[in-house]
């Protein structure tokens, strides 16, 4: 079918749909909700035969869904109805939660409904439920809805809603209505509160008497003599705060104040500096653990960003996992996300962005070198949580890439001020697919899913239903890995590729040649990643959709 994407913006969700309906043969386009004249003229330029809205944040024109039938992703059950469902179904302990398809009408979220699939809730924020679960429901929905829709207008949808009762309506919150009584409630109930407007809003608080926004919240044991509500250590850039039964990490906030973007909470609020840092149990971003022969390290940084602080650290274990006495280093990267790259926001916040943008990728180049170089184990990227960027580059700098098959890989750089990237993968990326296939890859500047990655060489495999399935077959891979009758023949082979490598051209000539090239990108007279570095972290409104996803564009 011949399918236009509309989109409050090119967020997971319609990306992993893109990438779905264009494995299936669908024709897509999409154009970015910017305004009503926009989408109409979108529609005119492409004539689509459906329009799938998988995320917007206002109804769609009634020009156009009498023109052409439009089908809504609402993450909801059938009959819920409103722009805050998923906030809703966390903050009242909904057990399972669904996504429905439906079909655009005058009443908002109250047209013929045409699929649904539900899941099971997760203790999880908002942010993280709508990257898996919500988004594996949305996927088999919208497939179901195609098969049953089409453009068969005389098709019969799955159910009718009455627009008088058609279902519960869930407002957005107020603030109010979020706030948490640190005096009165558990550390259970003002972490439902704080996942539930994770990305967004945040809880509005305070830290040290700073009006914030809390974000990133994690539970933590009780301290002795500790008063509800009372900020009691940092670990990094995390701040504990006590509840009434325990106590809260709050790793995010974002100040109340004009042009102020989230950071992590020390950052935010400079002050909290003077609190006590903890010695061991903290937030723990960086963790690690053996089973049997296999090293596993994790690194779930917040929304996959990684600082030069965050970057250190992991060097740092990098070095403590590859002194191990193991056969096998599993880097797992985070739960969400693998990893996405340099740290924008706390680029942003700094005195000197184009300094702390040069401070940053010297200490991902570090991670991404540090990688390469271990040469008495094989290292395993098993990537469960999407990737972009220099942190999806960082993947392959391990010998060997699992992926899950649904996550979401960018692998470029341009879409943030043309930037021609580090993370060494002017050397990783060709010895994967060869120097044609990495230059249309970085050229072409589309996502690819993890069984796609697989199929081109970006990955060794793509595997498991789901997260559980996923860790699963790591786990049993890794083992097969570590027991192999030849595991010295492959790590000799390893080194002997990696000597040649070496000696045809160091790590150090790719790594200065990258370098270059951002440099002129950091402090050239071309400004355009800090102009789309700028617009990205302090979230400005679209101004137009690029072609080489607005295609019904190209040659307008």
């Amino acid at each position: 079918m011949r399918i236009l994407l509309l989109a409050h913006s090119f967020n997971s969700l319609t990306q992993r749909l893109w990438c779905e309906l264009g494995e299936r043969g669908h024709e897509l386009s999409l154009e970015l909700d910017i305004s009503d004249e926009v989408s109409a003229e979108a529609v005119a330029l492409f004539a689509p035969e459906l329009v799938i809205a998988p995320f917007l944040r206002r109804a769609i024109p009634e020009r156009i869904w009498r023109r052409v039938p439009c089908l809504v992703v609402h993450p909801g059950i059938p009959g819920d109805r409103g722009p805050a469902a998923l906030d809703w179904a966390i903050l009242e302990g909904q057990r399972r939660w669904g996504v429905t398809v439906l079909e655009a009408s005058a009443e908002f979220d109250a047209g013929d409904i045409w699929a649904s699939a539900d899941f099971a809730m997760r203790a999880a924020s908002k942010a993280s439920l709508y990257r898996d679960e919500v988004a594996d429901a949305a996927v088999r929905a919208v497939l179901e809805a195609l098969e049953r829709r089409g453009v068969d207008a005389r098709a019969t949808p799955l159910a009718t809603l009455d627009p008088a009762s058609a279902g519960r309506w869930h407002p957005q919150l107020a603030a109010a209505e979020r706030r948490i009584d640190w005096q009165a409630e558990t550390t259970a109930e003002a972490l439902v509160k704080l996942r539930a407007a994770d990305s967004s809003p945040g809880v509005a608080d305070q830290i040290l008497g700073v009006p914030c926004r809390l974000y990133d919240a994690h539970a933590a044991p009780a301290v002795a003599g500790a008063r509800p509500g009372e900020w009691l250590a940092r670990d990094g850039e995390a701040l504990l705060r006590a509840t009434t039964d325990g106590a809260l990490w709050i790793g995010h906030a974002r100040r109340e104040a004009q042009g102020a973007f989230k950071l992590p909470a020390l950052a935010a609020c400079p002050a909290a500096a003077a609190l006590p840092a903890v010695a061991a149990g903290g937030i723990g971003r960086v963790r690690y653990r053996e089973a049997d022969a296999i090293g596993y390290l994790s690194f779930d940084f917040y929304n996959g960003a990684m600082s030069a602080l965050l970057c250190r650290q992991l060097v740092a274990a990098l070095d403590l996992a590859a002194a191990r006495p193991t056969r096998v280093l599993v880097l797992e990267g985070g739960r969400d996300f693998w990893s996405n790259g340099v740290h924008l926001n706390v680029i942003e916040s700094a005195h000197s962005p184009a300094d702390e943008s040069w401070r940053n990728i010297e200490a991902i180049d570090d991670v991404a070198e540090r990688i390469l170089r271990i040469d008495d184990k094989l290292t395993v990227a098993a990537v469960r949580g999407n990737a972009g960027a220099g942190g999806a580059f960082l993947a392959l700098a391990a010998d060997r890439v699992w992926m899950r098959p649904g996550v979401v890989l960018n692998f470029h750089y341009r879409n943030m001020g043309n930037l021609y990237g580090s993370e060494l993968w002017t050397y990783t990326l060709p010895r994967r697919v060869g120097a044609e296939m990495a230059a249309r890859i970085m050229d072409g500047r589309q996502p690819l899913l993890g069984r796609q990655a697989a199929a081109m060489g970006l990955a060794d495999e793509a595997f498991g239903s789901d997260a559980q399935d996923f860790a699963a077959g790591v786990a049993e891979r890794a083992a097969r890995l570590a027991s192999a009758r030849d595991h010295s023949a492959l790590l000799a082979a390893k080194q002997a590729r990696r000597a040649a490598d070496e000696a045809a051209r160091p790590l150090a000539a790719y790594r200065a040649a990258e370098l270059a090239r951002m440099q002129r990108s950091f402090y050239g007279f071309d400004t355009s990643y800090h102009v789309a570095r700028h617009r990205f972290v302090h979230k400005a409104p679209h101004s137009w959709t690029a072609r080489h996803l607005a295609r019904h564009r190209v040659g307008a």
